[in-house]
């Protein structure tokens, strides 16, 4: 079988996993964690990062230290994973949709319109006309290793007084080439970002991920808050509501040995992905999705661009088909603003979203895929043509 998106597991990590092991630190303190939180830092040139039990943890984290109460309201795109959006619901704060770009990420274009047509800037911040809320924050995903216009939406952030939060949970290694952000990357322009080291991730800890901010004060209030917010760690004296939210040493052991290899990963999915596209393009009615000219991405998920009308089989059955020759696929997600918990939840002119949705197909794009593996997927799905 070829996977979708696999681990890669062929460098340091046994030997620092057992380093670990042997040492007995294998829960939420140890060496390891220290190490790993710096090396990130230095990778994506920030001053502090704080490693966490999760991407999802890193998001509920930011928006506490946003400030995101009891029926204030974020903005977050609905072409995405739910878990971008649910730590909203944590809060008990209130999600509003926005669709996507041509690039799958949020649509700065919309944004603005949205921000100028149906809100009002007040003394207490932007005000929401339909629901008379508060609009605290912009929730930006990088989707699939690509980057969202980050300059017009910081623009569009600035002017209207709302934090920009970075998921680029997908996107760790992906950097801007060009422009105003030149040099820097995904998940550092906003107020906070987050990384995931989930399984089918670029690297993996297996589980995890890691908060950065702008602030070096903000990352260690988070770290603070990823504690158990513990003011005495002698005498156990809470002064505040903290989590459960440390990465543990074992995990970070692993996100070590693999940040190591990232570089060499990118290159590898790289060189995969220029294969794909020069052999894909020549097949009636498919294409590979463009990353951002401004950007050099990390190359996570490869993107089938499907014409029905040309190429004769839905995504569906072309997923199925894989399916019985043993290549992985997967569809896009279901947009968040059509799921059950988020049906009542305001939206704005979601269109491209819908169309995206259905045109996209996922297909294998493992670090540890061969160029073998990668003419044999294309092979397969040329001869269903």
């Amino acid at each position: 079988m070829i996977p979708l998106s696999v681990p890669n597991l062929k460098g340091n990590e046994l030997k620092y996993v057992s380093e670990a092991i042997n040492d007995e630190w294998v829960s939420t303190g140890g060496s390891f964690i220290n190490k790993f939180e710096k090396n990130i830092a230095e990778y994506v040139g920030v001053n502090n990062a704080v490693a966490c039990q999760s991407g999802t943890a890193g998001l509920h984290l930011a928006l506490t230290l946003t400030d995101v109460q009891h029926n204030d309201e974020v903005i977050v795109p609905t072409l995405t994973f739910i878990a971008a959006v649910n730590p909203v619901s944590y809060l008990g704060a209130n999600p509003i949709f926005m669709d996507c770009d041509d690039s799958l990420c949020l649509d700065p274009v919309k944004l603005e319109q949205f921000c100028q047509t149906e809100c009002q800037l007040t003394s207490d911040g932007l005000v929401n006309n339909n629901t008379k809320r508060v609009i605290k924050a912009i929730i930006v995903v990088h989707v699939f290793g690509n980057m969202a216009n980050m300059e017009e939406i910081m623009n569009i952030a600035n002017k209207y007084q709302l934090k920009v939060i970075e998921d680029a949970t997908e996107a760790l290694g992906t950097y801007y080439i060009d422009g105003k952000y030149k040099g820097s990357y995904a998940g550092t322009i906003g107020d906070f970002g987050v990384y995931s080291f989930n399984g089918n991730k670029i690297i993996t800890t297996g589980g995890g991920g890691m908060f950065v901010a702008k602030d070096s004060e903000m990352a260690d209030k988070a770290r603070y808050l990823s504690t158990q917010a513990k003011d005495d760690t002698l005498y156990y004296v809470h002064n505040e509501i903290g989590y459960n939210y440390r990465m543990t040493n074992l995990q970070a052991a692993l996100g070590v040995a693999q940040l190591e290899q990232l570089e060499s990963f990118i290159e590898t999915k790289k060189e995969n992905y220029n294969v794909y596209k020069e052999h894909i393009q020549s097949i009636d009615g498919l294409d590979i999705l463009n990353f951002n000219k401004d950007i050099r991405p990390n190359y996570w998920f490869y993107s089938l661009v499907i014409d029905e009308s040309k190429f004769s089989l839905s995504r569906d059955t072309l997923l199925k088909k894989l399916e019985e020759k043993k290549i992985q696929t997967r569809p896009i997600w279901g947009l968040i603003h059509e799921q059950k918990p988020y049906q009542n939840a305001q939206s704005y002119h979601i269109t491209n979203a819908s169309i995206w949705i259905e045109k996209i197909l996922n297909i294998p794009c493992s670090s540890n895929l061969t160029k073998e593996d990668v003419l044999q997927v294309i092979n397969e799905i040329r001869n269903l043509k």
